[in-house]
């Protein structure tokens, strides 16, 4: 398993650590990647997702996991995510289906 954020698709970066003498090492920036149970409100679901601290900040900035896969790029969300983002607009879909007609 890669050290990959589910929801922004970060990954580790790597540079070097300098000495006073300048001396250069190799080393990796790791993302801080954290195990959460995030819950769909749509879905009325909870899933278990591997994502970053910053992912986390921008899920509760944003209201939720359905209004975060909903603004996200196709390109960062992993098979996972990808998959739960389906399951939230046929769900949407559906819910709105069934709520135009009762008003009409």
């Amino acid at each position: 398993m890669t050290r990959q954020c589910e929801l922004t698709g970060k990954l580790p970066l790597s540079g070097q650590l300098r000495s006073h003498a300048e001396n250069k090492s190799k080393r990796k920036f790791n993302p801080n990647l954290c195990n959460v149970t995030l819950l769909s409100d749509t879905l009325e679901r909870s899933f278990r997702l591997r994502i970053s601290a910053h992912a986390l900040k921008t899920v509760e900035h944003r209201g939720g996991l359905d209004a975060f896969l909903m603004k996200a790029r196709d390109e960062e969300l992993s098979e996972r995510c990808l998959k739960i983002k389906r399951d939230v607009k046929k769900a949407k879909k559906a819910a709105a289906s069934e709520e135009a007609p009762a008003s009409a």
